[in-house]
This record gives C-alpha cells, structure tokens and sequence, in this order.
C-alpha cells in the first residue's frame, strides 16, 4: 500500500498555485514594497538638514540686517513689513526678524518644529554680529554611520506593513471570496479537516513571506546601504510569528464573512487604525503618553519594534520579549476562536 500525501500539504500546494496565477498579487506582495522603499528612501535620504527660512524685515542695511542675509545658518530674504506676516501664516518662512524697531523683534510660530529652532539660530547671529564672543571653545565630531537614518528606521516598518497586508489579504480575505463563489460548500462534503484548511492558507503565505522579507532586505542594502546588526534567524523568526498573528486576525475575519463588500471593510477597519498608529513611517512617542501602551499591544506595533531592535541595535530574541508575547497572544487567540467559528457557508 503506497503513502498517501498529507492533506494539509495537498491543500497548501494548491494555495500556493492559486497565488503564483494571480499576477496582480505578485506586484502588490513583492514590487509595490520597494517602489515605497524607493519613494520614501529617496523623499528622506541622507542630506543636511534643511536650514531655517527668515524673512527680515528692515528700513536699511543695518549690521544687524546683513548679518542674517549673509549668514549660511539661515535661508534669509529681505521682505515688506506687510508681507513678512502673511509669509509666517502661511508657513513660507519659520520667523519673522523685525529689525525696524530699537531693538530686534523676533516672531514665530512655537508650535511649529522649526520655530524655536530658527529663533535660537537667529539670536546667536544677532548677537555675534553686536560683538558678542564665546568664552568657551566647544569641539565637535559629526558621524553618519548605518542605523541612524530615516531609511534604516523605515525599512523595519515597510516590511511590517507587507507582512500585515499579504497576510491579512492573502489569507482572510480569500477565504472569503472561495465562500462567496460557494466554494466552500464544496469542500464541506469532503472529508477535510477544517484545521487543514484554514492552515493550508497560512503555510502557502508563509512561503511567499520567506521571498518578501528577502527581497526588501536585499534591497535595502544594495540599494541604501541597511545592515542587520543582529540575528537574521531572530529577525526570520518574528517575522514568522508576526505573519502567524496577522493570519490569524484575518481568519477571524473570513471565519464568518460571506461577502467581500464587508471584507473589505472589517480589512480596512482592522489595519488603518495600526498603520496611523503603529510608528511604521514615524515614532509613536508622538502620541500621548497614555496611548503608548495601547499601542504596544497592537500586533504591527509589536513586529515592527522587533524588528527594527534586532535590525538596527542587535537585540536578541531575549531583549524583544514583551513583543513576541505580544505577537504569541495574537496568534494564539485568533486561530482558536477562527477555528471555533469557522462555517464552510
């Protein structure tokens, strides 16, 4: 008596078939990533920092006035009275320096992140240009090494959101579609198990996430220049169980939904919240401190700090702790209840 194959394996392998005929999902999985690396890498590559904008304001050539015009701290236009304000509320310049007065009036907008900025950088010009002196030499050293820069803070979190998108998509959203195309009927007949089915569709993106972490890691450091300063076997591994969390999240999802209309939706609703909210293109610190928490325990929060710790500080799998206990309750949770509710129609 020959072996048979093992369902699951069976029901894997069709998966796989099912994603390699579908053109559009090869350039939304694996091209559309790095175009977004490229764009973001691009817009915020390595350069010096943009210099304050000034708009002067004065009745003659002032030392005070020249001083700021031919200062290389500052990008400084001399402009009207009655267009400097209309400037700064429009955001063109980031001060306003009003030196038709007795003494030197300057005005900006503290809210804004260059305001104050700009405020200091003009009052150490103003006041080196009245005689001040610095009785202190300061040194300085500048460096620009790998880890530092946006590039290397946003690959992390592009590969986060792909193993979010192709993963929830992927699984939770084909699932329901084979039940709107009653499919799933089908299969209700034959003696598969559901715990076959359902991990059928996770096994086949895993191997596809195999070949998009790959890929963005690649080009990350042919093109840009990105290390991994830890473990690439750390770093494989919280990508495994960040896919693993997101999977389970759109099983949820497919268990019951018998149309994509609300797919769709419940898919939106699930991930916009964690790409506004998860610091994948900008730190969460931005958020109120009583919301960092909340966030933490979101699954692409959890992946994306992993990843960027072992990427860019070599942490090891034992300083992501609270993020792969974050990522296992997920995982563990989802495929419990999905496999609870699951319906084949």
């Amino acid at each position: 008596m020959r072996n048979e194959p093992h369902p699951l394996w069976e029901l894997t392998k069709v998966r796989l078939r099912e994603f390699v005929r579908e053109k559009g999902a090869i350039f939304w999985v694996f091209l559309f990533p790095l175009l977004m690396a490229v764009a973001l890498g691009l817009a915020f590559r390595s350069r010096p920092p943009d210099l304050p904008r000034i708009a002067v304001v004065a009745e003659r050539a002032s030392p005070s006035a020249r001083a700021l015009l031919n200062s290389n701290r500052v990008q400084a236009i001399s402009v009207p009275a009655e267009s400097a304000d209309r400037a700064l509320g429009t955001g063109k310049v980031d001060l306003v320096a009003d030196l038709t007065a007795r003494g030197p009036r300057l005005v900006f907008d503290p809210t804004r992140e260059r305001g104050p900025t700009a405020r200091l950088i003009v009052e150490d010009v103003l006041q080196r240009a009245a005689g001040r002196r610095d009785e202190l030499s300061i040194r300085s050293r500048e460096i620009t090494e790998p880890g530092s820069r946006y590039i290397d803070f946003l690959l992390p979190g592009l590969i986060g959101l792909n193993v979010m998108g192709s993963s929830m998509w992927g699984v939770g959203y084909n699932l329901v579609l084979a039940r709107k195309r009653r499919l799933l009927r089908r299969y209700a007949v034959t003696p598969m198990r559901r715990s076959h089915f359902l991990l059928s569709y996770f096994f086949s993106r895993s191997f596809f996430l195999i070949l998009e972490v790959g890929v963005l890691l690649a080009f990350g450091h042919f093109v840009f220049g990105t290390v991994v300063r830890g473990s690439l076997s750390s770093l494989a591994l919280v990508t495994f169980l960040g896919a693993a969390s997101f999977a389970a999240i759109s099983l949820l999802i497919g268990a019951r939904v018998d149309n994509t209309e609300s797919a769709n939706g419940w898919m939106n609703f699930v991930q916009m919240p964690m790409w506004l909210l998860s610091g994948a293109f900008f730190s969460y610190d931005r958020f109120p401190e009583w919301l960092h928490g909340p966030i933490r325990a979101l699954p692409l929060t959890a992946i994306v700090d992993a990843l960027r710790a072992i990427s860019n500080e070599g942490a090891t799998l034992i300083g992501c702790g609270t993020e792969l206990l974050v990522l296992s309750v997920w995982c563990a949770l989802g495929f419990v209840v999905a496999l609870k509710t699951f319906r084949w129609q």
